[in-house]
């Protein structure tokens, strides 16, 4: 047992009294914070959080100590040791919005009804932060500044200059663009600082329970202008929102931040360009800083859409305030032919995954490659042994809540995603184009059903495949 999952068992043992039955370290994401889910023989599975970066961690319990008072979906602190390196949260599930938009989403319909009503959802809490629950927010433990102030634009910019232009190769005069970014940082400080900005407001940072939406990942908020958080909603490349519907989002935002403030909508509007703008530039910094200086290739794929995003302001000249260097390096990028290929191009390795009834017959790799994997659930707990999860399948909550508490699946369920990871680094490197994977189980209704979809939803978390997913015995 690791040093960290050791500590987080005692303070689990501390926090309820009994030891937990399990704990289990979750996929990693963007960020040097690392997950855990633990489940106990009673109470409801809860997160464990190991961070070195104390700071932080200060400011993100504090920051959910007070949204929880005011009211505001947030998980819940349940213990923290001392040191304050780990704790406990209330366990939000494994849905964020992103990953629900992902699944719903069709070439047919981009963006369904049912996921515009939860960003509608996530836009009235959104001033309940920025104005209600900011004040008497405890702006002192803010990290690593407590506004977003000249200093953090610039900070922004140059993440975006030295992980971006540099890394991928663009060319820039080093004064011009500096003198721009001095004018642009002037401008933006003319409006307003003086709200909670979240700061990395965006739909991986917003889980769905029951069709509602909780906020996580906020302990970079600090205090700035109310456009730079709908902007990042907005913008937010991976999410691909179609313009009408960014449109319509934006207008219902502002609907509802004016029966909160009174809003001048066309100040709003001309400032919202301009934090749009940085804030796409901030993400272009950290796909670079990820995709070619740690070598973390799937955060590449991730440029095409901020891309697109920029082509559209500069021919909807929603790029002005005087920024002559800086609007040269971006046509230089738009239209540039080494980010020209989408998240749908030949590069991408799609992962077709199934679930089966060995009463009928292992799927058959449609493209031809033979290989790939087939895992066996049959070994696992069995819900289908009692009447009552019947007329269920494993994508129904009764299955799923049956299968989460089972500690023998999430041993099988995350030993699979490792296997299947090792394929997908190595495939995505030497440009293959498809894997497959199978699981399945007696009646192909449950067990291979669950196991399919945690590997789905896990691989489009990462971002890094296209992900096919097919349940045979439900066709």
């Amino acid at each position: 047992m690791s040093h960290t999952i050791e500590k987080l068992s005692r303070l689990y043992e501390s926090w309820c009294g009994v030891s937990p039955v399990s704990v289990t370290k979750l996929p990693g994401s963007g960020s040097y914070r690392s997950y855990y889910r633990i489940l106990g023989v009673k109470e409801p599975p809860v997160i464990g959080v190991h961070n070195d970066d104390v700071r932080e961690n200060i400011a993100f319990i504090s920051f959910t100590n007070h949204f929880s008072l005011a009211g505001i979906p947030v998980p819940q602190v349940l213990a923290e040791e001392p040191e304050k390196r780990i704790y406990l949260l209330s366990d939000l599930g494994d849905v964020t919005l992103y990953q629900l938009l992902t699944e719903k989403r069709s070439l047919d319909n981009p963006f369904p009804a049912e996921i515009l009503e939860i960003y509608k959802k996530v836009l009235a809490w959104l001033p309940v932060f920025q104005v209600k629950a900011g004040q008497g927010l405890d702006y002192s433990v803010c990290y690593p500044r407590a506004a977003f102030d000249m200093q953090s634009m610039m900070w922004d910019l140059n993440y975006f200059k030295y992980y971006f232009l540099k890394l991928a190769k663009i060319p820039f005069d080093e004064q011009l663009l500096e003198d721009d970014f001095l004018h642009f940082t002037a401008f933006l400080m003319e409006v307003d600082q003086d709200f909670f900005m979240f700061r990395d407001f965006q739909s991986r940072n917003i889980m769905v329970l029951n069709g509602e939406p909780w906020f996580i990942d906020y302990q970079g908020g600090r205090k700035g202008a109310l456009q730079y958080d709908i902007a990042s909603l907005l913008t937010d490349g991976k999410a691909d929102i179609p313009v009408q519907v960014r449109k319509e989002l934006l207008v219902f935002y502002m609907d509802q931040l004016e029966q909160v403030i009174p809003l001048d909508r066309e100040k709003f509007l001309n400032y919202y360009h301009g934090f749009s703008l940085i804030r796409i530039l901030q993400a272009l910094g950290a796909y670079g800083f990820r995709g070619y200086y740690e070598n973390k290739p799937h955060f590449l794929r991730s440029i095409p859409f901020a891309l697109r995003n920029l082509r559209y302001m500069r021919e909807h000249n929603e790029i002005g305030f005087g920024l002559k260097s800086l609007t040269e390096v971006i046509d230089r990028m738009i239209e540039n032919p080494a980010f020209h290929h989408g998240p749908t191009g030949t590069s991408t390795l799609t992962v077709t995954i199934q679930s089966f009834s060995y009463k009928k017959t292992i799927p058959v790799d449609a493209n031809g490659n033979g290989g790939g994997f087939v895992f066996d659930c049959r070994a696992l707990p069995n819900p289908g042994r009692f009447e009552e999860y019947n007329q269920f399948t494993g994508k129904d909550q009764p299955v799923v809540d049956f299968l989460r508490k089972e500690p023998s699946v999430d041993e099988f369920i995350h030993h699979t995603f490792a296997l299947v990871d090792q394929s997908v680094k190595n495939y995505t490197e030497r440009g293959f184009m498809n894997l497959m994977v199978a699981f399945g189980c007696t009646g192909g209704q449950h067990r291979s059903v669950y196991c399919a979809e945690e590997l789905a939803r896990y691989l489009l978390e990462r971002n890094q495949v296209t992900v096919l997913l097919r349940h045979l015995e439900q066709q």
